[in-house]
């Protein structure tokens, strides 16, 4: 290994503000051009977890390179092998490996991943290193020389990882990345993993309802609650704020909750700060001194996926199905919120701890996902995201109950807080078991004596349905063009 990941604070400016990111640490020190690009990154928004992505990336890069040194004095060739020995591995029939990477073979799907981390790093470094007067050059460390030697290429060369700019569109466009990993296996969608309704009951009142302390009885069922009968998303649902709970002004019993944006949402009771913002993350910092969960690390992190919003004021709101949901929520909240507002808590969440190392801080994931495989456990089951017996599972279970129901499309796209149609498809599809037992009904209907099947017409059948395998029309649809039908 000729580098190591740590977690940096960097001060950037004289203000109070820090940030923290991954960087690589080698015997010749920081990396910097790396740290640059990941406070790049960081601005735009990307998550602690896409930096580890593109740490590791560089990381495999900077291994390979180390343990090939003098071998190679082309680029293009260098990234080739290098993407090849990510899919096939470094070890030898015999079991060794002269490099001493001994490096697994690498699924499709990570590898393309770290091409793509590695384009998207060396494209940015081309530009940087092209702009001499806000980036003048200096002496650089090994490793940085090796980065900025694949950049270099990358700008002046023909780019080993992606074409190279050019005004001419027309020339632009007949180019195409020499290294863009292989193709993936197609998925048909996948089983629609979602959580056995059959488990549902005994998990509710026997599992998480079999905890000795009712306060985590309580917490445990609501945030299951708002995962399986709101749908949301396991990090939705931790980030509820005890002022976010509502009766439905049309019926008192069912509660109306909203899951905020911690950075753009608005702040609650109409709070401003002095110098006007509403926002809750300025909220946060002047009333509890805090930043948001989503930019947290460690266990304190929580994420926000969800790109739409239900209102301008950018929060999402929880739409039951069935509406009973809401009203157990209610009923338990009212009590959940006695145990609530007798602890000290210097913050808004609305789900605590109870435990007495950590009593009034917020809940975080890792904690509900062991109290939620001990609830499991209490009942004979076992984690399994196979079999959607897991948190997200809840959610699939959600989409599953919409799509049964006969809503529109729209309408479950509103509901699971999707930006797109084609992001429901795995919520709403067929389960295997779904498939089979459709089409076991179907064979009982084959096998009645009254039932009549009948021929396939193949003239009609190719007219259309065939734009995936025969887009061009050259043998299929109403006028095909090399051959007749009829």
């Amino acid at each position: 290994m000729t580098c190591v990941k740590v977690r940096a604070t960097l001060i950037e400016d004289n203000n109070g503000v820090k940030s923290q990111v991954p960087i690589l640490l080698t015997t010749e020190g920081e990396i910097a051009s790396v740290t640059d690009y990941l406070l790049f990154k960081e601005v735009n928004g990307a998550s602690n977890s896409s930096m580890i992505s593109i740490i590791r990336a560089i990381s495999l890069l900077l291994d390979y390179m180390e343990a090939n040194k003098d071998l190679f004095h082309h680029p293009t060739i260098l990234f080739q092998t290098f993407a090849k020995r990510l899919y096939s591995g470094t070890i030898g029939e015999d079991g060794l490996d002269p490099s001493g990477l001994y490096w697994l073979p690498s699924s499709t799907i990570n590898v393309n991943k770290h091409i793509n981390r590695l384009t998207a790093f060396t494209d940015w470094q081309s530009k940087r290193l092209g702009n001499a007067a806000m980036n003048p050059l200096s002496d650089a460390t090994p490793h940085e020389y090796r980065l900025n030697y694949a950049s270099w290429f990358r700008k002046n060369q023909s780019d080993y990882l992606g074409h190279i700019k050019n005004e001419s569109i027309n020339k632009t466009i007949r180019k195409a990345r020499l290294i863009k990993g292989r193709s993936t296996l197609t998925h048909i969608d996948g089983d629609s993993l979602a959580f056995p309704d059959k488990y549902l009951e005994p998990f509710f009142k026997h599992g998480l309802g079999g905890a000795t302390d009712v306060r985590v009885i309580l917490r445990d069922k609501l945030v299951l609650l708002l995962i399986h009968g709101g749908g949301l998303r396991l990090s939705e649902a931790m980030a509820l704020w005890v002022t976010d709970v509502f009766e439905d002004s049309n019926n008192p019993d069912i509660a109306v909750v909203k899951i905020y944006n911690e950075v753009d949402g608005k702040a609650p009771y109409n709070w401003k700060s002095r110098s006007g913002t509403q926002t809750r993350e300025a909220y946060l910092k002047e009333n509890y001194g805090r930043i948001p969960r989503i930019k947290m690390s460690g266990t304190n992190f929580l994420g926000w996926k969800s790109r739409v919003v239900d209102h301008k004021d950018n929060y999402i709101k929880v739409q039951w199905f069935p509406s009973d949901y809401g009203k157990v929520f209610m009923s338990l909240w009212r009590n959940y919120q006695k145990f609530r507002a007798s602890i000290d808590s210097y913050h808004p969440y609305a789900f605590i701890s109870f435990h007495h190392t950590s009593l009034g801080s917020p809940y975080t994931i890792n904690a509900f996902n062991y109290n939620y495989s001990v609830g499991l456990k209490r009942i004979g089951l076992k984690p399994n995201k196979s079999e959607g017996i897991c948190p997200h599972g809840h959610r699939h279970n959600y989409g599953r109950r919409l799509e049964r129901s006969g809503l529109s499309p729209l309408l479950i796209r509103r509901c699971l807080h999707h930006k797109s149609l084609e992001s429901q498809v795995p919520y709403t599809g067929k389960s295997h078991i779904d498939i089979s037992n459709e089409l076991q009904e179907a064979t009982n209907q084959l096998s009645q004596t009254e039932s009549v099947v009948k021929p396939i017409d193949w003239i009609n059948l190719v007219q259309s349905g065939f734009d995936d395998i025969d887009p061009q029309g050259y043998f299929t649809g109403k006028n095909p063009k090399f051959r007749s039908l009829k």
